[in-house]
């Protein structure tokens, strides 16, 4: 459909659309925002999460999230612990306990119905047992015509 634009402005309003909602700007007060913040941070569920609960945009809550750390980090107050790692310790086994074997890999469950395995050239195929000959053939045909 092509639209003519020889009469902008020049004709009536025929479409005025008033939105609501979420897209609008809110100005959130600050108890308010640290609380959602705060909530956040708690480890309970996801930011994202918490995010859709309050109607805001996730990425709205991980910016009021990175403004608090650098607003704390400029105070010298950590946000968060730096993670810590345990020491690992090994101790060797007592000489009268055996020691583990490694296990015999499980060999794989054979299906009862029959099947064909193709491998060309590196590329395997299996194909399972209720395929058309036809259709066989023709996956031998590409995997010979693809070398």
């Amino acid at each position: 459909m092509t639209m003519s634009y020889d009469d902008a402005g020049t004709s009536g309003v025929q479409r005025f659309e008033v939105f609501t909602g979420i897209g609008r700007r809110r100005d959130w007060p600050e108890e308010v925002r640290a609380s959602i913040v705060a909530e956040s941070f708690s480890g309970r569920e996801t930011v994202s999460a918490v995010a859709r609960r309050h109607a805001l945009s996730p990425s709205q809550l991980f910016t009021w999230r990175r403004k608090l750390r650098k607003e704390m980090e400029e105070r010298g107050v950590p946000l968060r612990a730096a993670p810590v790692f345990v020491p690992a310790v090994v101790e060797a086994a007592p000489a009268d306990e055996p020691v583990p074997t490694a296990r015999r890999p499980i060999e794989r469950r054979r299906s009862k119905v029959g099947a064909v395995e193709l491998e060309i050239d590196g590329v395997a195929v299996k194909i399972n047992g209720g395929a058309d000959a036809g259709v066989i053939a023709a996956v031998i045909e590409a995997l010979k015509a693809t070398r």
